[in-house]
């Protein structure tokens, strides 16, 4: 099964699924229902509880009194603390319709968010991985506070992605049978809005979970052609227009970083557009990805420990494609443009070399001083191209530079702007989304670092370790010239631990932030 398949883009119809997601074939059933959560016939239900709580209210509450005080009891002998993602399973003996019950810890009620509802949906999934339904509440649409859309949308991102595993290289250690997810609502007035949420939740999920495959592929398996093979049925599966330029095309359009950047790999570089609700008239909405597939460094190679990792460098390129699916599948009234600079560094007698001099497809010269600084390299290409658009903004996704991972760590991405509009909008979706972002500056004295003797400028600095999230910056920014915000993503792309539905490997990072940053933009 391809990822395509897996994750839905097809274009047959499925019956099972209740949401009726158009051409979408989901990985899990998810159904919204009405109905008294003490009565369901299931396997399971699940209730979140807040720490402290010593009798518990709302559903909660109303299968405690139907198990004569059983949950309270649990409570009152402190066999459940209620931390966030704990989990505690009782045996209901018949006196409800479900056999089982799975309470899970909400926290702090003073630190909910619609962020923990996805930590406590994925723990409470993954708790149930064995069974084949299980039965929720949204998790905050009642005494937490939140909207029912919200609710619902975070309890079915959360149980997805928390399911997520990458084995296709491997036979799974303990099989998902977890085929069923049903939300119970009580009440009829928040039934439209936990449907609403509960699709868009499914759609962005699986959007993550495309994004996640992507870069968690090997890079012997997903070189810039088959990256841009992905690119392209995705389009044809979506009806996104896609283009991809070879060689030949990108010699035509003066692309020296991309062709420089890919030229020491048998595997040729691409560039990649994808353009979505694009009319004549358009400004859209920009982004840009990142997808060096394999990085060793080239002839400025990288250190032998976690070099394998370096598959992760097209961790912006997959988040770009999983946005994408996303907007379309969410039938967005917004235009947006995909754009990937795809390439592997490798060293070899025809790689690039520390002190060549490139030009850029603004016929700005680049002396390159390192060519394991060689992200910005093909973004400046991508950039310049994003200028024939007339955009609205532009964003760019990257696994740039280690610097930014040594100043924020796994818990944000490094966020650079020109624009305050654009950067506000941007921390607005990241809060509502829990993919963190944090403002770094661009001051103008950064670019004193870059500054080349023999060309316009140089790709990085040798004045030592200062800086080096900022210079990779301020560097891109000599290719813009419209409001444009970076997004270093060195930190949050993989092995991020921290969240309880982040599994080992790729996050999928960037998806879900710039669904929402569309969304509102819409």
């Amino acid at each position: 099964m391809n990822q395509l398949q897996r994750y839905g883009v097809v274009n047959a119809l499925s019956s099972s699924i209740h949401l009726s997601i158009e051409g979408v074939i989901s990985i899990m059933d998810i159904a919204v229902e009405q109905g008294d959560i003490t009565k369901v016939q299931t396997d399971a239900i699940c209730l979140g509880i807040f720490e402290g709580v010593q009798r518990p209210g709302g559903a909660a509450g109303a299968v405690d009194r139907a198990l004569d005080g059983a949950i309270s009891e649990v409570l009152a002998d402190r066999d459940f603390s209620c931390k966030k993602g704990e989990v505690f399973w009782l045996r209901t003996h018949g006196k409800i319709g479900a056999k089982r019950v799975l309470l899970v810890g909400l926290g702090s009620a003073e630190k909910f968010s619609a962020d923990v509802v996805r930590e406590v949906s994925a723990a409470a999934a993954r708790a149930a991985k064995a069974l084949s339904e299980l039965t929720t509440i949204a998790h905050g649409a009642g005494i937490g506070g939140l909207d029912a859309h919200t609710a619902a949308q975070a309890t079915v991102e959360g149980t997805l992605l928390g399911l997520y595993r990458f084995e296709k290289f491997k036979k799974p250690e303990e099989p998902i049978k977890l085929e069923r997810l049903r939300l119970i609502e009580r009440s009829s007035e928040k039934l439209d809005a936990l449907k609403a949420g509960a699709q868009q939740g499914q759609i962005i999920a699986e959007s993550v979970l495309f994004a996640r495959d992507l870069a968690n592929e090997p890079g012997q398996s997903l070189p810039p052609r088959e990256l841009a093979a992905h690119a392209q049925r995705l389009a044809q599966e979506l009806g996104l227009r896609c283009e991809v330029f070879d060689e030949k095309a990108l010699e035509k359009l003066g692309m020296g970083g991309i062709l420089a950047v890919g030229k020491g790999s048998d595997e040729p570089p691409r560039f990649i557009v994808l353009e979505y609700n694009l009319r004549k008239d358009s400004r859209p909405i920009v982004l840009v990805g990142k997808g060096i597939t394999f990085d060793s460094g080239g002839i400025s190679i990288k250190p032998r420990e976690g070099m394998e990792a370096m598959k992760y460098d097209m961790s912006g390129a997959a988040a770009v494609l999983g946005a994408m699916r996303a907007v379309a599948l969410l039938k967005l009234p917004v235009a947006v443009v995909g754009l990937i600079a795809a390439a592997e560094n490798l060293p070899s007698g025809k790689a690039l070399k520390p002190g060549d001099v490139i030009t850029i497809s603004n016929k700005k010269t680049v002396e390159v001083t390192n060519t394991d600084a060689e992200g910005r390299l093909v973004l400046a290409d991508a950039l310049v191209y994003a200028q024939r658009y007339h955009p609205q903004a532009v964003i760019d996704l990257a696994t740039l530079t280690g610097a930014c991972t040594i100043a924020l760590g796994k818990e944000a991405a490094g966020l650079f702007s020109n624009d305050e509009s654009l950067a506000q909008k941007i921390e607005r979706a990241a809060q509502q989304t829990g993919e963190r972002v944090w403002r770094l500056p661009l001051y103008d004295e950064y670019k004193e670092l870059i500054k080349s003797e023999i060309a316009d400028i140089k790709n990085s600095t040798n004045k030592g370790p200062q800086a080096g999230a900022a210079v990779g910056a301020i560097f891109l920014r000599e290719f813009v010239n419209y409001p444009w915000a970076h997004l270093d993503i060195a930190g949050v792309a993989y092995d991020v631990e921290s969240r309880l539905y982040h599994p080992k490997g790729a996050t999928g990072y960037g998806v879900r932030l710039l669904a929402q940053l569309l969304r509102e933009w819409a």
